[in-house]
């Protein structure tokens, strides 16, 4: 059974009093007691009317004063939501910093031995000598050479991403060219894409091959989570001179638990992910002046709002 505010109650006996004490002088002017004096008639129908105009009042004031603390309420508690959200960003600011640092000192101590071992693995395969087991040998060096050269780039762009380079573009074209490339990266299943963009979208002042690279990412990832035959929709709006774009896809999603940390460098919840491909988006938004966010979805999957300013 729902529990009613003492106030409301309060306020509604109040009002129903003004109302009694309103009939009441209407009887006593109409009906009077015998023995009553129309000058005492008068008196008392007046201080009944005084006594219900301030019952009436005093509700009156009640029921503003309990909407000012209500709005107040809502107020202090979006103000909190708020400061949680900018604590939180300041946190995962510090430790981006500390560990882009480090990020940056391993990936220079490991990329000069690395091109030594490359280079070696080079001129071992120009041996026209080799058998067939040492070639496979120098093939499998070669290429893990080129995939920790690829992962030590990925620390390098956390570490020290490029400043942006700003520019007015229209988004329906970044949105277009983010699509096209992710149509490419769609392997072994079909998925379906859904674009939604608010008509008459205005300009915006990003760096475009940034967002295209923070939109691909996203859709990347979103066709990886989606099973075969769903849908990864790509959304765009307009709200108080912010953009607002969104990835959603219907996939396996991720525990809430663990959606705080989809952001923070090395956590993945891939089998193969490096843990990077996030923070560097997160990164490269917070430098544009914008954020990216993440959530689940109420039924299934996950949903991915980039968010920046118009302008800057």
């Amino acid at each position: 059974m729902k529990r009613i505010d003492p106030r409301t109650l309060i306020w509604w006996a109040a009002s129903a009093f003004s109302v009694v004490l309103a009939l009441a002088c209407a009887v006593l002017l109409a009906l009077p007691p015998p023995g009553f004096a129309w000058q005492e008639r008068i008196i008392a129908a007046v201080l009944l009317f005084l006594l219900g105009l301030g019952s009436a009042s005093l509700a009156a004031h009640e029921h503003r004063q309990k909407e000012h603390y209500r709005r107040l309420s809502e107020k202090l508690g979006s103000v909190y939501e708020k400061v949680q959200a900018t604590f939180e960003g300041m946190k995962r600011a510090e430790r981006l910093s500390a560990l882009g640092q480090l990020s940056a000192g391993l990936a220079h101590e490991i990329r000069n031995p690395l091109a030594s071992i490359s280079g070696a693995a080079a001129i071992l395969r120009r041996n026209r000598n080799l058998d067939p087991k040492q070639a496979r040998c120098v093939d499998i060096i070669a290429n893990e050479c080129h995939r920790l050269d690829g992962l030590l780039t990925s620390f390098l762009n956390f570490a020290r991403p490029r400043a942006p380079r700003f520019q007015t573009v229209e988004l329906a074209a970044v949105l277009e060219s983010a699509l096209a490339l992710a149509d490419h990266g769609v392997h072994g299943k079909t998925i379906h894409f859904d674009k939604q963009v608010e008509p008459e979208l205005p300009p915006v002042e990003c760096d475009p091959e940034q967002l295209e690279q923070v939109l691909l990412n996203l859709m990347l990832n979103a066709i990886e989570a989606s099973p075969d035959g769903e849908t990864v929709t790509l959304s765009a709006s307009a709200c108080d001179g912010r953009i607002t774009i969104r990835v959603i896809d219907r996939g396996h999603g991720v525990a809430p638990a663990h959606v705080d940390r989809l952001f923070d460098p090395f956590f993945t919840t891939k089998e193969h992910g490096t843990g990077l491909g996030l923070p560097v988006a997160h990164q490269i938004m917070r430098q544009m002046g914008g954020s990216l966010q993440a959530h689940g979805n109420p039924d299934r999957g996950m949903t991915f709002s980039v968010i920046l300013p118009a302008k800057r």
